[in-house]
């Protein structure tokens, strides 16, 4: 194919940023209109990215190179592959979802909020896409704008706060990161792409200092424990749309980073902190599970369940086999649509009831059935149950964690039945036994508007399709894995088999 497309993936929400700034203030309906079409338009052409991908290529494809700053070797050189594939169509299909799940709940300054979605839409989108480093670090510093933005203006009433912390924490952890590249252009002498510096033959002890420095970067965003306390305060001060697009691709910048980096070009490293890794996974697991069994707000619940499924993420990728990387992209792919879906879920409770405590709650499945169809759905499919997305990623990403460190598989397992205990608790709490009486005297008219229904029925049909027939993503995901960790440390047995 001739045509630019994933430029034109990238650089369209930017144009609709551009035109909404031009519609008039009071003319709100159509911020909303126009960015819903644009972000549909960016989802339909990047369905073309899967159609015409090649599963057999591990390679970059769909590949854009342009010089920038030419004396110092930094150029616009985008592509994807199999592994960045899947969360450029993880954003450009949640996009449209948080436009839609904010067509109501957001009634002030809404031509601006829509710019800021858009621009999130297109820096996160470029994040993915970048093959030269420094291209990449510009995209990933860029998404703290407009989610800042998001959270601080339009959140609840400790935005502020909330938007502060979450800006100072990952940009205090990005600085470790241009440090890092920094010390590869001093070596290099030169910006250049991920497969040129994966090429660099680096002793261990400067991988290891190149390596922390990613490391702070890309921990803080996935979040990993200790590093977390973040992440809880931005998810419940934001918007729904906010708290969706957060968990369900911000999030996964962390994780892709680490694969892209971390192990594609410090594997020497890689190798020797892969216990530290995998010991701070494991306590992440278990301690954010205990914290989320005693929250009152579902919010929370959510959010630090978030953190606890992360853990599951960089426990798989630094197992450094095949199954457990391969199941760490399952399982982000899928942690985005479940966790965004829960969002969408506690927003559409608290645009009825106007909280988010449990307490408030209880008997909602005789007033709201559907609702509690699609929210039972994707609790399980949070808590692993097999027909669903979150049972693949966490099936790969156990098993090779037990065949290659069967100790911290035995440790991380309780994680998956405290995740039965608070979500199980939680469906119970808020959809069965008496109907409460707050419920009553604020009885909704409606179960699940037509506009939900398309929002939780759309991420429900993906949940559940993913966790019947996973191989298609699976085949397109294996062979960039097994390039990624080269043949010295692929283990025999492939997710194929699976």
């Amino acid at each position: 194919m001739h045509i630019p497309l994933l430029s034109l993936i990238i650089f369209l929400p930017l144009v609709g940023v551009f035109f909404i700034s031009t519609i008039k203030v009071e003319d709100q309906k159509n911020a909303r209109l126009f960015a819903l079409w644009i972000s549909f338009v960016t989802f339909i052409f990047s369905i073309f990215l899967w159609i015409f991908f090649d599963p057999d290529d591990a390679n970059f494809q769909f590949v854009e190179s342009h010089a920038w700053i030419a004396d110092y070797g930094i150029s616009y050189h985008i592509g994807i592959d199999g592994l960045s594939l899947f969360f450029v169509l993880l954003s450009t299909f949640l996009t449209p979802l948080c436009i839609l799940a904010s067509w109501n709940s957001i009634q002030k300054r809404i031509r601006e909020f829509m710019a800021a979605l858009l621009l999130l839409e297109a820096l996160l989108l470029g994040a993915f896409c970048a093959i030269d480093v420094f291209l990449f670090y510009i995209f990933f510093e860029g998404v703290l704008i407009p989610l800042f933005l998001i959270i601080g203006v339009w959140g609840g009433d400790r935005r502020v706060y909330a938007s502060f912390k979450f800006f100072l924490f990952t940009l205090l952890g990005s600085v470790f990161m241009l440090l890092a590249l920094m010390k590869f252009y001093t070596d290099a002498e030169i910006w250049s792409g991920v497969v040129e510096l994966s090429a660099l033959k680096l002793s261990l002890s400067t991988q290891k200092w190149i390596w922390w420095g990613f490391f702070l970067a890309l921990a803080v965003k996935i979040p990993m424990w200790p590093v977390h306390t973040w992440l809880p305060d931005a998810h419940v001060e934001a918007p729904t749309a906010g708290s969706a697009i957060l968990a369900g691709v911000l999030l996964k910048l962390g994780g892709y980073g680490f694969l892209r980096f971390s192990i594609a070009l410090l594997p020497e490293a890689s190798h020797f902190y892969a216990p530290f890794i995998m010991s701070l996974s494991v306590i992440g697991i278990i301690y954010t599970s205990l914290i989320a069994l005693v929250q009152t707000d579902i919010k929370k619940i959510v959010a630090y369940s978030s953190v606890a499924h992360m853990g599951y993420v960089t426990l798989g990728i630094f197992t450094l086999t095949v199954e457990g990387v391969t199941g760490a992209v399952i399982q982000m792919i899928s942690h985005g649509l479940v966790s965004a879906a829960l969002f969408f879920c506690v927003g559409i409770l608290y645009d009825r009831f106007h909280t988010r405590d449990i307490s408030f709650y209880g008997g909602l499945v005789k007033i709201m059935p559907l609702f509690s169809v699609f929210l039972m759905i994707f609790i399980l499919a949070s808590i692993g149950l097999p027909g669903t997305s979150g049972f693949v990623g966490e099936f790969l990403t156990l098993a090779a964690t037990f065949n290659t460190a069967p100790l911290f598989a035995f440790l991380a397992v309780p994680g998956i039945v405290l995740s039965a205990a608070y979500g199980l608790w939680l469906y119970k709490r808020l959809c069965f036994g008496k109907l409460s009486s707050s419920l009553v005297s604020n009885k909704p008219t409606k179960d699940v508007t037509t506009l939900e229904k398309v929002i939780l029925g759309s991420l429900a049909a993906l949940v559940l399709w993913i966790g019947i027939y996973p191989m298609p993503i699976l085949t397109i995901v294996e062979k960039p894995v097994i390039k990624l960790l080269g043949k010295s440390i692929v283990q025999k047995t492939k997710t194929a088999d699976f």
